[in-house]
């Protein structure tokens, strides 16, 4: 099992979100954390060399951005926004 930990950028993008999908992408989350090859047909590795080792998963219309250090055993959040800004900045 994993430990979740999540940057302030993240826990504020979560923050932002209408509470139904809050709890829909904690709900993923939790799945995430727990065995994260339930949920590899909806984690794909982001491209380019700046975002070595990072991933998305998706939820709906949002994205949750995340690294993976599987020899600590964290998967590290590092934003959430819905799938048209998340890639910007």
């Amino acid at each position: 099992m994993f430990t979740l930990k999540f940057l302030v950028s993240a826990k504020k993008d979560l923050s932002k979100i209408d509470p139904i999908w809050q709890r829909r992408i904690k709900k993923k989350l939790e799945l995430l954390a727990r065995n994260p090859l339930t949920l590899k047909n909806s984690i794909k590795p982001l491209k380019g060399k700046a975002y070595k080792g990072m991933a998305w998963l998706r939820v709906g219309n949002y994205r949750i951005i995340f690294q993976k250090k599987e020899k600590k055993l964290i998967i590290v959040i590092i934003r959430i926004a819905n799938r048209s800004g998340i890639y910007r900045n």
